[in-house]
């Protein structure tokens, strides 16, 4: 009876979890000597209207030859969200650049900060470096290092649309990353 009482109790938590309100949009485990940092968040790239957050600053003279947009480059200062919408609570910025690379296919090669602005990696940042085909609907980036907190990190992000706007290219990408740092605390003497 004791072990049915127990499953029961077990079942019941599970699902009662498995209902419960969404995470936090950054948890911190401990594991070994390592620390594992996942945040869960949203980023709103505004390619047009009073909010544009992405202008373009180059462009190669075959751009227009060519249906990938090969040879453009963009710069960009997006918001970054708890939740899907836009309004709710800031909790960092992406800033940096993308340019089309690919001849052949809808590709970016994209240099990022992911600029944390709340809670206890204020100001700390993590940087993404990588080439991603645009027409995938999974994309994955690795973390390459960071700032703050996150000195040493390395980790990766998966990213997929929310929301996209044909008509004006405004979008909400859905992000997941996990970040690996040492557990210790880096104290920098000098340079």
């Amino acid at each position: 009876m004791k072990n049915l009482t127990t499953a029961l109790m077990v079942i019941i938590s599970s699902l009662l979890a498995a209902t419960a309100a969404p995470g936090p949009w950054v948890q911190t485990l401990t594991k070994g000597n390592k620390k594992i940092t996942k945040f869960h968040f949203y980023v709103h790239n505004q390619q047009a209207g009073p909010n544009k957050t992405v202008y373009q600053v180059a462009a190669s003279s075959i751009t227009p030859t060519l249906p990938t947009n090969f040879g453009i480059v963009k710069v960009l200062d997006d918001l970054v969200t708890a939740e899907p919408d836009i309004h709710s609570e800031p909790v960092a910025r992406v800033q940096g650049l993308i340019a089309y690379s690919d001849f052949h296919t809808a590709a970016i090669a994209m240099n990022v900060n992911f600029y944390i602005t709340a809670g206890e990696f204020n100001k700390s940042t993590l940087c993404v470096s990588v080439r991603l085909a645009l027409t995938e609907p999974l994309r994955e980036m690795p973390v390459i290092g960071g700032t703050g907190a996150f000195r040493f990190a390395r980790g990766y992000a998966l990213s997929t649309s929310y929301t996209f706007d044909f008509a004006t290219g405004n979008s909400v990408f859905n992000y997941t990353i996990y970040v690996i740092t040492p557990s210790h605390e880096i104290v920098w003497t000098g340079f």
